[in-house]
């Protein structure tokens, strides 16, 4: 009876997309991915490194040919952001263009996580705040992703009370 129940879970996810994403389901939380670039070498990410490099290089960075280098290595050609006031953004050229955007509008800010990242399967979060160096946080936040292949595949933005 299980094997039925999860050979139509299974079918149920293809038939909608969805397999992909939840292909990694069970691996151990320390599972680390390979992922391999135009311009870069074979190199290994885990779902932290993935969470923490999404913070810092796409939407804590201010320049945008790192940024768009960084979105290249670590987000899937067809990832989806979205965000919790209703964008959702396909794609890397998308993700580039939001994540500039947000820049422009606060370029001093800086990313602290709270905490270590956690990782679940082909999942994870980072909880966050943002701000100015030396200041108090302006903004709490929490990223969720669904890894697939290595890279992110979505991503998902909460905004908190901050702490």
């Amino acid at each position: 009876m299980q094997a039925i129940r999860i050979a139509l879970t299974a079918s149920f996810l293809g038939l909608f997309g969805f397999a992909g994403l939840f292909a990694n389901y069970g691996a151990p939380a320390s599972a680390s991915f390979d992922i391999k670039t135009e311009n870069q070498p074979n190199m290994s990410n885990s779902i932290s490194a993935l969470l923490t490099r999404n913070l810092n290089d796409v939407f804590g960075e201010n320049d945008p040919v790192r940024r768009r280098k960084a979105i290249d290595e670590i987000f899937t050609q067809d990832a989806v952001f979205y965000d919790p006031k209703g964008g959702v953004y396909r794609g890397r050229d998308e993700i580039d263009r939001i994540a500039g955007e947000l820049r422009v509008m606060h370029r001093d800010f800086r990313y602290q996580p709270i905490g270590e990242p956690e990782e679940v399967g082909n999942g994870g979060r980072v909880r966050w705040t943002e701000g100015r160096p030396g200041e108090a946080p302006a903004v709490a936040g929490t990223d969720f992703i669904v890894a697939r292949d290595g890279r992110i595949a979505a991503i998902y933005l909460f905004f908190d009370k901050l702490p």
